[in-house]
């Protein structure tokens, strides 16, 4: 079961939900001390791998007809057979089972977040909201994955980050979502999702990512007071626009280093929270 579990959470996408858990923890904490509390390594665990699990589980269990002809299923992905579906609801129900159970021991406020991430993750592929096939609410709902954060913000400060920071985090995340999807245009296309980019197509997609990730570009600089290392934001509006200016390149081979620039400046700017509150000397 666990190796099973293992094979539907796509293990690269871990850092989308676990990451985001980590730096809305590091953004609100003020002590060391926070980092041995026990919740904290609960829910760690819980949007590292666990809240992987039911997202793309049940993205895997609505997403049959658009995932029969996907070649990145076989690739980078694990494609589900008939075989396993009764397996798979095993595991989302194990999932949804973990999540209530967790509901008991939370706040009113997080108790709210919480369930707004389970809505979103359920809902953006299944039935009858299916948000991944409506244009603009698919991208809008990928904030999913900005909710553990804000989950990690209020176990800490009972409050919510700052707008300018929730703002920031729409943009990039519907940006990556949107960016996601143009290398699906052709099978969604053909199943009928009518995401964003099959419904503005390719082009005017790449554009508004280039605009959504430089908005957020803009709003990562100010925050960061001009600090040389903030820069580095600017990598991910050079995605699109380099898309846009050259057609060199495979946007189906650039999209799986995306990965790998969140994971390096998502690490970047969790030393830097910690650094910059000096909560490390105790």
């Amino acid at each position: 079961m666990l190796s099973f579990m293992f094979k539907i959470s796509r293990f690269r996408f871990w850092i989308y939900t676990g990451g985001t858990f980590v730096v809305g923890y590091a953004l609100a904490v003020n002590t060391i001390g926070d980092f041995f509390r026990l919740d904290y390594y609960i829910y760690l665990l819980y949007f590292f791998f666990f809240a992987n699990v039911f997202i793309y589980g049940v993205n895997d269990y609505w997403d049959e007809e658009t995932d029969k002809n996907n070649p990145k299923k076989d690739e980078k992905e694990y494609r589900i057979v008939n075989s396993e579906k009764r397996n798979l609801l095993r595991v989302i129900y194990l999932v949804a089972g973990i999540s209530l159970v967790l509901l008991f021991f939370q706040t009113n406020l997080e108790r709210i977040l919480f369930l707004i991430f389970l809505l979103l993750s359920y809902f953006y592929s299944s039935p009858p909201l299916r948000f991944k096939e409506r244009p603009l609410l698919d991208f809008s709902s990928n904030y999913l994955y900005i909710m553990p954060g804000i989950f990690a913000y209020s176990m800490v400060s009972n409050s919510l980050p700052s707008l300018i920071i929730l703002t920031g985090a729409y943009f990039h995340i519907s940006a990556m979502h949107i960016f996601s999807a143009i290398p699906d245009v052709e099978y969604d296309r053909a199943a009928g999702i009518n995401t964003t980019p099959v419904f503005i197509g390719e082009k005017y997609a790449l554009i508004l990512t280039l605009i959504f990730w430089s908005i957020l570009s803009v709003i990562v600089i100010i925050l960061a007071g001009f600090r040389l290392l903030s820069f580095l934001v600017l990598l991910y509006p050079l995605f699109p626009l380099l898309l846009l200016i050259t057609d060199k390149l495979d946007i189906n081979k650039l999209y799986w280093y995306l990965p790998y620039v969140n994971t390096a400046l998502g690490g970047l700017l969790f030393f830097a929270l910690i650094v910059n509150k000096n909560i490390l000397s105790l």
